[in-house]
This record gives C-alpha cells, sequence and structure tokens, in this order.
C-alpha cells in the first residue's frame, strides 16, 4: 500500500514540475514567435560573417 502512495507522489511531483517548467517558458517568450525560425533559415547570412 505505501508503494501506491509513494508512486502517486512521485506522478503528482514529476507533473508539477513538468507543468512549471512549461509555464516558465511560455513566461520567457520560447512561443513567442512560431513563424520567424521558418523564414530566419532563408536568410543569406554571407553579408554578416565578412
Amino acid at each position: 500500500m505505501w508503494s501506491v502512495i509513494l508512486l502517486i507522489f512521485f506522478t503528482f511531483c514529476i507533473g508539477l514540475a513538468a507543468w512549471l517548467l512549461f509555464l516558465w517558458s511560455v513566461k520567457s517568450g520560447q512561443y513567442d514567435d512560431i513563424e520567424g525560425p521558418k523564414y530566419r533559415m532563408l536568410d543569406d547570412d554571407n553579408d554578416k560573417k565578412k
């Protein structure tokens, strides 16, 4: 019985940690520009190296 309670507790802690990491990534702006990277790879950056 104790092992079931312990597993539920660990699952809850892992879920809470995942939720907090998701909230941190949203607040830090990770999902602000979802269209930009696909156009940025087409930019010619040879001018920046010179």
